[in-house]
């Protein structure tokens, strides 16, 4: 298959030109807002520190990759979509575990490896059912047992990852529902997974960065 093949996944799409998924493309934006807000407080709060920042700018990649997906609509964008956001999953994982949780570098980084290499399984597992978004389930699982174990060490910010938890699996539900609902409305849902989505990313970089603040 080649990196140039059109592929038709979502709704909104009815054709291979370039604006055939308007809203798909332009709802983007809300994660260079996330990204910016994001790095409003990173300025005020903890501008030394590199990891907030480093993951501010991945959130802003986000969008511009999804962005590309959902014009060019082409495997190579679909690339560009999909790495940013196993990145930033990766890479915010190893830092909650270590600064909210505490665990060692070692520990941290032998759970990180193992969500890399059996998250792609439990997506199988549960593809028939979710479809395509049981890619994502990993992610909120991961999300979920974080906020429980962080609730016991920082109430406030424990609360706030779980809240964020609801919304991600409210985001996944919007993924889920873009096909069924096609039929009946022509633009889809999936615009809204970009916007709770968006909200998702900003609200895990507040909690990071006010944390890492103090």
């Amino acid at each position: 298959m080649a990196l140039n093949d059109h592929l038709d996944n979502y709704c909104e799409r009815l054709g291979p030109e370039f604006w055939s998924e308007p809203i798909n493309a332009v709802t983007n934006a809300a994660f260079l807002v996330a990204a910016f807000a994001a790095f409003m407080l990173w300025r005020r709060k903890v501008a030394n520190d590199t990891p907030a920042l480093v993951l501010t700018v991945i959130v802003a990649l986000i969008g511009i990759g999804s962005f590309l997906f959902h014009t060019f609509a082409t495997r190579w964008a679909a690339i560009a979509d999909v790495v940013p956001i196993m990145v930033f999953i990766l890479v915010y994982l190893a830092f909650a575990l270590r600064r909210f949780l505490e665990l060692h570098w070692v520990v941290t980084i032998a759970i990180v490896i193992g969500f890399f290499v059996l998250a792609p399984m439990l997506g199988e597992v549960w593809a028939p059912i979710l479809g395509s978004s049981a890619a994502y389930l990993p992610a909120l699982l991961a999300i979920f047992v974080v906020g429980s174990f962080f609730v016991q060490k920082n109430r406030a910010y424990g609360l706030s990852i779980l809240v964020t938890g609801v919304i991600f699996t409210v985001s996944i539900g919007f993924r889920m529902a873009d096909e069924p609902v096609c039929h009946g409305l022509a633009i889809g849902t999936h615009f809204m997974w970009h916007i709770l989505n968006a909200v998702v990313l900003y609200r895990l970089l507040r909690v990071l960065i006010l944390h890492r603040a103090g």
